[in-house]
């Protein structure tokens, strides 16, 4: 592993309830009007003039230790923090000098020579090591004194930065007011690359910017698989090599693949992903059950009906390619935090393309059907399927037959809650369904109808911009109990792959509710508030931005809210038109 973390006890915090919303916008507020010097440094703007071809090991070797010793200096020199240097500028006029070197020796020599052009680091009297019980994950720096990658003279200079860093605001990143996941700033989009490839010099600063945040700001750097150290190595000649736009964004897909984080992707609002994914959609929705890809809902029901495809059909192929195949090329592209997420994201481009039409091959009752089926643009079509929330306008509440309640988040408003817990009083259970996105933030408004007593559910980790790689946590965040009269039924509680980021930190709240129950199958695995990455050619990523973790520390990130009881729709359940999961739930309440 490559980050290090500790699960020691957690230092005193307090967030405010209002601080746990989703941030609106990471860059759109509190705009420093200060002119910086690096901003008047432009002579890269419209593109590094860096040509890159048939690197050999030497050279790819330099450009790594670059890649390293460039990313530390960009956080924690106190010049660099004051905005006095454009880093990407000094990146294009440093990378041939070092590209050059053929040995450990002159390459630290250039390097050396070019830390001190940055300017003076003066001796650092507050810059002191955290108190071990703070600290949930510490900066992996250990190449610092790696002699196969710095001369002892080199390392002398980056220990030194080290113990004498920025101490200050930092041009290229703050933390965001009131809750504390990091902003980048002043990074360039590099917006004239936006529909053509950007050159190799901006591909290579595309790779050392996304992974130098990941090294100091990723939260959950401990828990990425493989060695992230070896990410930067790998990903240089596969960036180098990209020769199209497509290539370019593929490989960047890959990149933040790797940190397997739900919330990490490039959406199709780039017009070059959406294509590589496919801009037309089938009218179907595909999610794998019980290992299949099955249909499961029409997007629309005059659509889908004319395609002859039944809910439960299994499909075998997609245009004469197996689905474990396609499976198997697609998800090193697939960012997820884990399988059940990654094989939901799958499912949802599974038909889409380019052309008109895609053939299908389905199992249904023991046979093998060939289709061929429309695909149609997204505006056709009702994708709310995919968030849980088909009918956004349909009412959040309503009694079951059985003298159950069923409150589903996806169409929530917090102005209602009053009615509805005053309506539920009489209910034997209450369902809540969080299989969904939540419309409203309920964590603590919802709450408060179902407790006697406050509730620790969750503490944070926070980045420390004035020690970059370094992750501190806080004290638990408590729900506490309202006024009214406390709910005195069952609490059953509906989670599947579509409970992602606020879905899980409501699920978490609502859990520490006495005898509530999880029900369902693990979620996405990606909490707290996220933070926006900016890259060359205009590609725009995110984070997760926080640490998540139950009172006791146990993780939430890749791994999900785990149900305390399994249920998982089945083939047969779908062709039938049941909702398993929600029938579980009501005959555990009727046990009751």
């Amino acid at each position: 592993m490559k980050c290090f973390y500790s699960l020691l006890a957690l230092a005193a915090y307090t967030l405010s309830a209002q601080a746990q919303q989703p941030a609106s916008g990471p860059n759109s507020s509190l705009k420093p009007q200060q002119q910086f010097k690096a901003e008047q440094d432009t002579a890269f703007r419209r593109g590094s003039g860096i040509s890159l071809s048939n690197l050999n090991k030497q050279q790819l070797e330099n450009l790594a230790v670059l890649g390293r010793v460039w990313g530390f200096a960009k956080y924690y020199h106190p010049v660099v923090a004051r905005g006095e240097v454009n880093m990407d500028a000094e990146l294009f006029r440093i990378l041939p000098k070092v590209l050059q070197t053929s040995t450990q020796q002159t390459r630290s020599q250039v390097l050396s020579a070019w830390l001190t052009s940055l300017g003076p680091v003066p001796a650092c009297s507050a810059c002191r090591e955290p108190k071990p019980k703070e600290v949930r994950l510490q900066p992996d720096l250990a190449w610092l004194t790696d002699q196969r990658q710095v001369s002892p003279a080199l390392s002398q200079k980056l220990v030194y930065l080290r113990q004498n860093r920025n101490q200050g605001p930092h041009y290229y990143v703050r933390s965001a007011p009131s809750i504390g996941n990091p902003l980048f700033e002043h990074e360039e989009a590099y917006p004239s690359a936006a529909g053509s490839l950007p050159d190799d010099g901006l591909r290579v600063l595309s790779l050392f910017r996304y992974w130098n945040m990941i090294d100091y700001f990723f939260p959950y750097c401990y828990a990425i698989d493989g060695d992230w150290q070896q990410v930067l190595p790998e990903f240089l000649p596969r960036m180098v090599a990209a020769r199209t736009p497509e290539q370019y964004r593929t490989t960047a897909l890959a990149l933040i693949a790797r940190i397997q984080d739900t919330h990490a992707n490039i959406s199709d609002a780039d017009p070059i992903i959406a294509s590589y994914r496919g801009t037309l959609y089938a009218p179907v929705q595909v999610r794998f059950v019980e290992g299949q890809a099955v249909v499961t809902e029409y997007y629309d029901p005059q659509l889908g009906a004319a395609t002859g495809l039944q809910k439960g059909d299994v499909v075998l192929t997609v245009d004469g390619r197996k689905v474990k195949d396609l499976m198997a090329e697609r998800k090193p592209f697939t960012p997820a935090s884990n399988e059940p997420t990654q094989l939901r994201n799958i499912a949802r481009d599974l038909l889409r393309g380019n052309t008109g039409q895609v053939k299908l091959l389905v199992w249904r009752d023991g046979k093998e059907l060939p289709f061929t089926i429309s695909r149609f643009a997204s505006n056709r079509l009702n994708l709310n399927f995919n968030l849980g929330t088909p009918d956004p306008t349909a009412p959040a509440w309503r009694k079951l037959p059985s003298n159950v309640g069923h409150l589903t988040l996806g169409t929530i408003k917090n102005k209602e809650l009053p009615a509805i817990m005053a309506e539920a009083q009489g209910t034997k259970g209450l369902i809540i369904d969080i299989r969904n996105y939540p419309s409203d933030f309920v964590v603590f408004s919802l709450s408060k109808y179902l407790l006697s007593r406050p509730a620790e559910f969750v503490r944070f980790s926070l980045p420390t911009p004035t020690y970059p790689g370094l992750f501190t946590t806080i004290k638990p965040l408590q729900v506490q109990p309202g006024k009214t009269l406390v709910y005195p039924g069952k609490v059953v509680i509906l989670v599947n792959e579509l409970s992602v980021s606020q879905s899980e930190y409501t699920t978490m709240a609502l859990r520490a509710v006495p005898g509530a129950v999880v029900m369902g199958s693990t979620t996405a695995g990606a909490d707290g508030n996220v933070s926006t990455i900016v890259l060359p050619g205009n590609l725009t990523t995110r984070i997760s931005g926080l640490g998540v973790y139950y009172p006791d520390g146990r993780e939430t990130q890749r791994i999900g809210i785990v149900p305390d009881i399994e249920v998982k729709p089945t083939i047969a359940g779908i062709r039938a038109g049941r909702d398993e999961v929600l029938e579980r739930a009501i005959a555990l309440i009727e046990q009751q």
